[in-house]
C-alpha cells in the first residue's frame, strides 16, 4: 500500500481508459478543479446513488470549473453499460489492477458481517488547480455527499487552492 495521501499533498498522476476506452489523463485538467471519486463496483445500490448524485450536479459543478472523475476496478464495457443504463453524465475510468485506487490510499481491508477482505473504501479527493490536493473524505457515506463536495468546492475557489 502506498504512503497515505493527505491534503496539500501532490495528487498522484494517472492516465485510464474512460467507459469508450480513451485514455484520459489526470494532468489534462491541470487549470481546472477536479473531483476525484473512488467507488466499489458499477450497478451496486450505493455506487449508483452515487454516480446518480454527481450526474445530476455535473451542470454545477461545471459552473465552478470542475470535473467529475469516478474510478473503480470495473472494466471499459461494465462502465459503458453502467452509464447507459443509468444516463450518467460524468466520467468513470476503469482501474482492473487497481494501481492508481492503492496510490489514493483507497484499497484497503474492509470488514463485512465479520469477514475480513480487501476492496475500494469510497473515497473522495478534491484536487485544485495546481494539482495539488485541496481536501479528502474517506471512508464515504453516500447520501449528501455531492452537495457536500460542492459547497467545500465553493469554500475554496476564494483563492486557497
Amino acid at each position: 500500500m502506498s504512503k497515505r495521501l493527505e491534503i496539500g499533498d501532490e495528487a498522484p498522476e494517472f492516465c485510464l481508459p474512460d467507459k469508450d476506452n480513451r485514455n484520459i489523463c489526470l494532468k489534462d485538467f491541470r487549470g481546472k478543479w477536479v473531483v476525484l471519486y473512488f467507488y466499489p463496483k458499477d450497478n451496486t445500490r450505493g455506487c449508483t446513488a452515487e454516480a446518480l448524485d454527481f450526474s445530476n450536479a455535473l451542470d454545477d459543478f461545471q459552473k465552478m470549473d470542475a470535473e467529475i472523475i469516478g474510478i473503480s476496478p470495473d472494466s471499459a464495457d461494465s462502465h459503458r453499460k453502467f452509464a447507459s443504463k443509468n444516463n450518467l453524465s460524468i466520467r468513470l475510468l476503469s482501474n482492473p489492477d487497481r494501481e492508481v485506487i492503492d496510490k489514493y490510499g483507497a484499497w484497503q481491508p474492509k470488514k463485512l458481517y465479520g469477514r475480513e477482505f480487501w476492496g475500494v473504501v469510497r473515497s473522495t479527493f478534491l484536487i485544485g488547480p495546481t494539482g495539488k490536493t485541496f481536501y479528502i473524505w474517506r471512508r464515504v457515506r453516500v447520501k449528501g455527499h455531492a452537495e457536500e463536495v460542492k459547497k467545500r468546492l465553493k469554500g475554496g475557489m476564494d483563492g486557497s487552492a
